[in-house]
Parts: structure tokens; sequence; C-alpha cells
């Protein structure tokens, strides 16, 4: 006979789901810092994609302070949409950064080109990868969230 596992008791899956909004929020407001601290203290003007991501990572901050207290993992609901077309915006802006779409795809006509050199941080590091890294991990965690309340 085989016995199924015991289910976590309710208060260990709220915690467990607490602090995956949390980093989940933590990484969407260093995310918003960030990109402020980009164009605000370092004056690198944002090009088209950026702004689009911008609009998907700043509401994102609020959303999931706001899911944490109290905790309501029914934030998924309005943050990983948010999170999953961010992620699709920047997964663009990858691709346009690295040459893999032709230029003639690329939304940024006028002002600052989303391939420019000044997108790369400490001569080796790519802002458009760092926003796929957040959204990225942003979506995973929430996916997970998703997961862990249907349990």
């Amino acid at each position: 006979m085989i016995i199924p596992p015991e289910a976590p008791p309710q208060s260990e899956i709220a915690a467990s789901c607490w602090k995956l909004i949390f980093v989940s929020w933590l990484i969407a407001m260093l995310a918003t810092l960030g990109s402020l601290f980009f164009s605000e203290i370092m004056g690198l003007m944002p090009c088209e994609l950026c702004w689009y991501q911008r609009i998907f990572i700043y509401p994102l901050a609020v959303i999931l302070l706001i899911g944490l207290h109290p905790l309501d993992t029914h934030v998924v609901r309005y943050a990983l949409p948010l999170a999953v077309i961010g992620l699709l915006f920047t997964a663009y802006h990858s691709l346009l950064f690295y040459g893999l779409i032709p230029e003639s795809l690329q939304p940024c006509r006028q002002g600052i080109s989303c391939t420019d050199d000044n997108m790369i941080l400490i001569g080796f590091l790519p802002i458009p990868l760092l926003s796929l890294a957040a959204f990225a991990v942003i979506t995973i965690l929430l996916l997970k969230v998703r997961a862990l309340a249907r349990s």
C-alpha cells in the first residue's frame, strides 16, 4: 500500500507564497529604482522599448507590495500578465540588441537606438539582459505562487 505524502499545512504554504511574492516585489522594486537611476542620475535616455518595459515593471512594484500586506495570493492574477507582457517586450529588445532581429524591425527610429552602446553597463553587462532576467525571474516566482496557492 502506498501512502500519499501529507500536504503541508496552510501556514507553511502561506509563508512560502509570502516569501515568493516578497522576492518578486524586491526584484520589481530594484528594477524600478535601477531604471530611474540610469535615466535620472546617469543621464541615459531610455529607448522606446525601454519605455514599454517600464510601463510593465513600475506597476509590478506597487501591485506586489499591496499583495504582501495582508497576504493575497490572488495578486498573481494581476501581476502575472504584466510580468509576461514585460518579458515579451524585453525578449524582443534583447534579440534586437544582440542582432538576431534585423535593424529594419527596430521600433526606435528617432532618438536613442535600442542597440546603442549606452545600453551596456560596466563594459559588458547589457541593460536589456538585466531587464530580461528581472521579468523572467518574476514570472517564474509568480507561477510558483500560483501553483502553491492551488494546492
